[in-house]
């Protein structure tokens, strides 16, 4: 295996580079041999077993840009100057795509601009969240703890994606199976049963009538049928670009059993966690307000925090926007955001309240997979008995038939 490390010499001299050992113990081993005080070690991501990829689908993995601003702090912290930072990150990503743009921004910041402003014109890879904590962390010579700050918060919104995307694995497996199943009975069992059912002319039962005409018609008019489900697909996705038609879907979702509910949660970790980390990196509390609030991927929790942004703007508090909105804001929030503002530790109040609800979304992905595996199970129970007992009863009665 190969690692990627960030240490220092005995004089204080940075180094970063590549070590190749069978374990991550291994390598602080012989990093420790070579007298360094290692500062970082992670092992070096593998593609494909291809080893390359295509440019045109090639995009920035979110990963990517949670490592650049964790190595970026540590490299500072070690005294390397800001433009050999970044080069030294460009030479360890795999990506082609965000080297290229890794190139650019040395340059910009070889040309005299801002580490933000160089940031900034790649919007496409760096958000406003990003930016701003960066900007602000310039402006007030803080840039090495608001990188830290940016990082545990990117680490965070990447777990929190990941737990997300495990709870969906195995109901995905599921489906998947059953479509398999289902279509290996269509194309390539029941063509071969039912011309003997209608050989032999006996009274079939309703299901073996019911899946003998929908194996005809899928058989007879597949390519139609699964042009329209493509053509719905497609319409279906053009219309939920539509805001308004978005914004009622949003609004639907969050009504939903089990997925409503973790739809909040991760809404609520997102916006506590994010504006604390804005706030505490200096950021004024309507920009971060404003930040967090295209950080959401809720447009009715963004809407709301436009509100609470226009509130603060009237000299209210957050708190007291956050009261009336107890459908998306628990009382628990409003209540700890007042604290928070009362005792003037609102940016810690809010990191707490977020390290909650990624608790809460926690339990809530755990709880759902308990919740789909028996009814998951049930499904698939259900389509092979009907299936088993649409083939089997012509059978048994053909058979029985013939010992007549």
């Amino acid at each position: 295996m190969k690692f990627t490390y960030i240490a220092r010499t005995k004089i204080g001299k940075a180094e970063t580079g590549i070590v190749e050992a069978p374990n991550s113990l291994e390598a602080k081993k012989i990093l420790l041999a070579r007298d360094l005080i290692l500062l970082s070690i992670r092992p070096v991501e593998r593609r494909g077993k291809m080893g390359f990829v295509i440019p045109f689908f090639e995009g920035i993995p979110f990963l990517d840009k949670v490592l650049f601003a964790q190595h970026l702090a540590l490299m500072i912290k070690v005294g390397l100057p800001l433009g050999e930072s970044i080069a030294t990150i460009r030479e360890q990503t795999r990506s082609r795509k965000f080297k290229k743009i890794l190139d650019e921004i040395i340059r910009s910041i070889n040309s005299g601009h801002s580490l933000a402003d160089s940031l900034a014109r790649h919007p496409q890879v760096f958000n406003t969240l990003y930016v701003n904590i960066i900007k602000v962390g310039e402006e007030s010579g803080t840039l090495e703890e608001n990188l830290e700050r940016l990082s545990l918060q990117l680490e965070k919104s990447y777990q929190l994606r990941n737990k997300v995307k495990a709870a969906m694995v195995y109901p995905s497996i599921i489906l998947i199976s059953i479509i398999v199943l289902s279509a290996g009975i269509i194309f390539f069992v029941l063509p071969k049963i039912i011309p003997i059912f209608k050989a032999f002319d006996i009274p079939l039962p309703l299901a073996t009538r019911v899946l003998i005409w929908f194996t005809e018609n899928i058989q007879n008019y597949g390519l139609f049928i699964l042009i329209g489900i493509v053509a719905l697909v497609v319409i279906l996705n053009l219309l939920s670009r539509v805001k308004p038609v978005k914004f009622l879907i949003h609004k639907f979702t969050l009504k939903l059993p089990i997925i409503g509910s973790m739809t909040k949660d991760i809404n609520l970790a997102h916006f506590s966690r994010t504006l604390g980390v804005l706030l505490k990196s200096g950021v004024p509390v309507v920009s971060a307000l404003n930040i967090t609030q295209t950080t959401l991927g809720n447009l009715l929790y963004q809407r709301e925090l436009e509100g609470v942004a226009e509130e603060i703007k009237r000299g209210k508090s957050i708190s007291d926007y956050l009261k009336k909105k107890e459908k998306i804001f628990p009382s628990m929030v409003s209540r700890m955001v007042g604290v928070g503002e009362k005792t003037g530790n609102l940016e810690e109040t809010l990191i707490y309240v977020g390290n909650f609800y990624e608790g809460e979304l926690d339990r809530s992905t755990k709880s759902l997979s308990t919740i789909l595996e028996p009814i998951l199970l049930l499904i698939i129970g259900l389509v092979v008995g009907f299936i088993a007992l649409a083939i089997i009863t012509p059978i048994y009665e053909i058979t029985r038939g013939l010992h007549l």
